[in-house]
């Protein structure tokens, strides 16, 4: 499954009743908008560097490893991504901000955990290079 369409089902399901009738395609592109430029792509050793560059390094290592994953709080969330981009892809799928950045809270690690595990987020950085590079922002 590509990580956009993983992104997007894990979203759905942390939504919860909240998603019915939501167009996953509209969801998939909001997703792509917020978490990856929009170029119709996620791009996750991106988002692990916000979160680590916004002192949140030790959570964001919880998340690669194979361990119990932290918690991501909503104000963590509203930091990270900027309160302006969670509001403008809340209208985008026309779900209130707070059920959004409760779902997002809930799907970021999820989705980084899921992709860390095997080599999968290591071939998302570029390789061992990338990975080295990713492993330093952790300590600045």
């Amino acid at each position: 499954m590509d990580l956009v369409k993983m992104a997007t089902q894990l979203f759905l399901n942390k939504l919860g009743t909240s998603a019915g009738g939501l167009d996953p395609d509209m969801v998939s592109n909001a997703l792509s908008s917020l978490l990856g430029g929009g170029n119709g792509d996620l791009n996750l050793s991106d988002l692990i560097s916000k979160v680590s560059g916004s002192g949140l390094g030790a959570l964001a290592q919880s998340w690669l490893g194979d361990g119990q994953n932290d918690s991501f709080s909503i104000s963590d969330v509203l930091s990270v991504l900027g309160e302006s981009n969670v509001a403008e892809f809340s209208n985008q799928i026309g779900v209130p901000e707070q059920e959004t950045a409760g779902a997002l809270s809930d799907m970021i690690p999820e989705l980084i955990d899921q992709n860390s595990s095997a080599g999968g987020l290591l071939e998302s950085v570029g390789g061992v290079g990338g990975l080295a590079g990713l492993a330093s922002s952790f300590f600045k």
